[in-house]
């Protein structure tokens, strides 16, 4: 079954004059497993069924956390991040986050700070640096490309498993 709940992770939205105020943004938690007839969906939206829920099930393999986001004003939005914390509950799946004419950013210090995967480093224990890796990412940000026009919508997706 494709099962859909309300994601429990915060998202916003930063950019140019009015962007917070113009940009509405929501958040989608679908958890994808099998069909009625329990085959594995095949892709096609006919094979799937979307059914409300409250919280994760920890017994699913994989989840999509989406992210969807519209310009309600009349006028142009600039520079536009959009930014969603990972669910504490899960973990990023690498090389997952997709969006519309957008560069995706992650953090590992609770957005703090925000960088492409490989220039992203944790403490180590000793007083050094690591790597980080995808499993440790607090947070997703897109960078929309280009402005935001007047009523344009998006959405921009990461994928995701329980820890």
């Amino acid at each position: 079954m494709f099962l859909a709940c309300a994601a429990g992770s915060a998202v916003t939205a930063q950019g140019g004059a009015g962007a917070p105020r113009d940009v509405v943004l929501s958040s989608l938690l679908e958890h994808i497993g099998a069909t009625p007839s329990g085959d594995a969906p095949s892709g096609d939206a006919a094979d799937s069924v979307t059914i409300a829920a409250d919280t994760a099930a920890p017994h699913e393999a994989e989840l999509i956390v989406s992210v969807r986001f519209a310009n309600t004003s009349g006028h142009v939005v600039d520079s536009l991040r959009i930014t969603s914390k990972v669910p504490a509950d899960l973990r990023y799946v690498p090389n997952s986050a997709s969006g519309p004419g957008s560069d995706a950013l992650f953090s590992v210090d609770d957005g703090r700070t925000f960088g492409r995967p490989g220039e992203l480093t944790l403490p180590t224990p000793d007083g050094g640096v690591r790597g980080a890796n995808a499993a440790e990412y607090t947070h997703v940000r897109w960078v929309l490309r280009a402005p935001l026009d007047a009523g344009a919508s998006g959405v921009a997706r990461f994928r995701a498993v329980p820890r």
